[in-house]
């Protein structure tokens, strides 16, 4: 499978491995990972997908369920048995990194199979700039008011130098002069062919860690705001650790009930 993208200077793709956290129990969409998507399981679209990033060596899927291990083995992937008692996809994470020889793990959600691999390599580069750096993810542009209100839709601020300063199910940054005069621009912008003016930023659940931090942020106590906002990534912001946030133009479309499932089927029959 061909490569996109470019592979970070000073890391090794080999020492970059991707992680794809898979469980079966699921509220909305029990056993979501192996129902059928147009002809393979949506952990193989995530699978190949990830592998198709020019910075990843390594591409396994760490799961709980021997029926999601069986259908990565039946496709000629990687799995790897982990226990059942992770209250998070992060302690799962970092059970299959300590095993590891690798510098970066890169956490991607097992229900996204239409991640944008050069996506996954501008998360990675972040490390190749900065020899510091801990923890890294994605965000691309909120363009309509509604998406900024809707609590499904994880938003990010960031500062000067596009590190996280919070995450929130709110809509934030909150305009204390109203919404007006943006919505009134929108239209406008739309007909002159413009492009609609970004009010905000959607978090994208993908994360890149140094190894050595993976293994310390899964024993760092739980967090007053992690536990409010149900968001763990706050944790790392609260112990005092900086994520960088990479812009991206690329949207995330998770897979988390049926009616998601049929919309990634519409999408993909629309691109072939």
């Amino acid at each position: 499978m061909e490569a996109t993208g470019s592979v970070p200077p000073q890391i090794s793709r080999e020492q970059v491995v991707a992680i794809i956290p898979a469980r079966y129990a699921s509220s909305r969409f029990p056993g979501k990972a192996i129902v059928e998507l147009d002809g393979k399981p949506m952990i193989q679209w995530v699978y190949e997908r990830t592998s198709q990033a020019a910075g990843v060596g390594h591409v396994l899927v760490a799961t709980d369920d021997e029926r999601i291990f069986q259908v990565v083995q039946g496709f000629g992937g990687t799995a790897v048995m982990t226990s059942l008692s992770h209250p998070t996809g992060t302690d799962r994470l970092a059970e299959v990194a300590a095993r590891l020889d690798a510098e970066l793990i890169v956490n991607v959600q097992g229900d996204e199979p239409l991640i944008e691999p050069s996506a996954i390599d501008a998360a990675i580069a972040a490390f190749a700039e900065n020899p510091t750096l801990v923890m890294s993810t994605l965000r691309c542009p909120i363009p309509t008011v509604d998406e900024l209100f809707d609590i499904s839709i994880t938003k990010v601020v960031v500062d000067a130098q596009d590190f996280a300063l919070y995450f929130s199910k709110a809509p934030i940054p909150y305009h204390r002069d109203g919404w007006g005069p943006i919505i009134s621009m929108v239209p406008r912008l739309r007909l002159a062919g413009g492009v609609p003016p970004v009010v905000g930023w959607r978090h994208i659940g993908l994360y890149v860690y140094r190894r050595t931090f993976l293994l310390t942020f899964a024993l760092l106590p739980q967090t007053p705001l992690e536990c409010l906002e149900q968001l763990e990534q706050l944790r790392a912001l609260e112990h005092g650790y900086r994520i960088k946030v990479v812009p991206t133009p690329y949207v995330s479309i998770g897979v988390d009930t049926p009616e998601d499932m049929a919309k990634v089927r519409r999408l993909l029959r629309g691109a072939t």
